[in-house]
């Protein structure tokens, strides 16, 4: 079967599914090639910041590279907070078509008496949107998770580099 019979089988919410993969893929991407590139290049951004920093406090000058190192970082972190939303809702929203379709199915019952097919429809929706919210979820989480690896080893070489760059020029 086609990706569109899912969509169309599973209503208004695979949609919503489905645009918020495409968002959220992007930006995972998107993400992954910029910390890519800081990872590369973590001797550059923290000769920046140690060149930037030749005060002659050595406390006042950790706390202006812990500062500005805190800025870079945040920088990075930016569009996470994205991939993270998205890894915690589509699993909300697949059951909430869940919850939808079983509510139809109900309600057909109710009005029209045990119909098998139209029940069977109701449930289908329910499962189809329970498995989509949960073929978002895993794949955003395992990403956010590896990204946030992946900043937190950058931050910690940057961190090192930056001490190393300022305590030669000592």
């Amino acid at each position: 079967m086609k990706l569109t019979y899912y969509l169309d089988k599973g209503g208004f919410i695979m949609y919503i599914l489905s645009f918020l993969s495409v968002i959220g893929i992007s930006i995972l991407i998107w993400k992954l090639f910029i910390l890519f590139l800081a990872k590369k290049s973590v001797s550059e951004i923290s000769k920046e910041i140690a060149e930037k920093n030749l005060g002659d406090n050595d406390d006042f000058t950790l706390k202006i590279v812990k500062d500005e190192i805190s800025i870079v970082i945040l920088k990075l972190e930016k569009g996470l907070e994205t991939i993270k939303t998205i890894s915690t809702i589509a699993p909300l929203l697949g059951l909430l078509g869940t919850v939808i379709g079983i509510l139809d199915s109900f309600e057909k019952i109710a009005s029209k008496g045990m119909d098998s097919t139209m029940f069977a429809s109701g449930i289908s929706l329910a499962l189809i949107t329970t498995i989509g919210g949960l073929i978002v979820a895993i794949p955003h989480t395992i990403g956010y998770n590896y990204l946030i690896k992946m900043l937190d080893f950058i931050e910690v070489n940057i961190n090192k580099t930056t001490i190393e760059f300022i305590s030669g020029k000592e």
